[in-house]
């Protein structure tokens, strides 16, 4: 979402330029993952995450781990993300359930979720709830949901992605989640609400927000999942105070 001034493999450096240590894409599926971990190594950058492959996304996919009739799809795009995990080196995968009012949804996602797990036991993965405003109909939407499957699943490698924008659509009380779900989260996003652009704009103060995950001794990424308003560069003057601190 950020640098889409320049061609993909050139956001790299430019992230790097700006002072950011590590990156996250949604899917690197149209790149060669050795182009990707070369530009990742040229830049000095971590992969922080990336997703399981969602299917088409311009066509209104929205990945299908928690589709009962696609299960062999799921275990295809499970395959490949693991197939590129193993160059790219991510932090996380990110698995998509999908969009789905299927009766059988959530025992067909606990299911692919232990599955992935277990074939891949080194490999951190994640899940998240998205809003339903902005993705209606996708299967996982609210925290409490995502920690009653990650709890059914109990698996060390599974945890939560908690994006405090879908959050704070979703529920708000901001500060009461990140304290209660801390002991599952392990990889952050941020945007302002409810324009998502810059994360020091909307209804929530970012940095009190920081603040908080600091002190629950989370020590992960905190992704920027957000729509400069206007460049990225612009756009990063809230930035300055964590510049240095990584």
């Amino acid at each position: 979402m950020m640098f889409t001034e320049l061609p993909f493999m050139r956001r790299f450096a430019a992230a790097a330029d700006a002072g950011f240590k590590g990156v996250e894409f949604l899917f690197p599926y149209e790149h060669d993952p050795a182009d990707i971990r070369a530009a990742l190594d040229s830049a000095g950058l971590t992969q922080a995450l990336f997703n399981i492959s969602a299917g088409r996304f311009n066509a209104g996919e929205r990945g299908f781990a928690a589709i009962p009739d696609a299960q062999p799809l799921f275990r295809r795009h499970l395959a490949q993300a693991l197939d590129y995990a193993t160059i790219i080196k991510p932090d996380h995968i990110h698995i998509m359930s999908g969009i789905t009012h299927d009766p059988e949804a959530r025992e067909t996602l606990i299911e692919n979720l232990r599955l992935a797990t277990a074939q891949a036991p080194r490999q951190s993965f994640v899940i998240e709830p998205i809003n339903s405003r902005d993705m209606p109909g996708y299967f996982l939407n609210n925290v409490d949901q995502a920690a009653a499957i990650i709890a059914a699943v109990d698996a060390p490698n599974l945890g939560l992605q908690l994006d405090l924008y879908h959050c704070q659509i979703t529920h708000g009380d901001l500060i009461t989640r990140i304290r209660t779900l801390a002991p599952i989260t392990r990889h952050i996003q941020i945007a302002g609400v409810p324009e998502r652009h810059e994360p020091d704009g909307g209804e929530f103060d970012m940095h009190r927000l920081m603040d908080v995950l600091d002190a629950t001794g989370y020590a992960g990424w905190a992704g920027c999942e957000y729509h400069p308003e206007n460049t990225t560069l612009s756009g990063l003057g809230w930035f300055e105070r964590y510049r240095d601190s990584q």
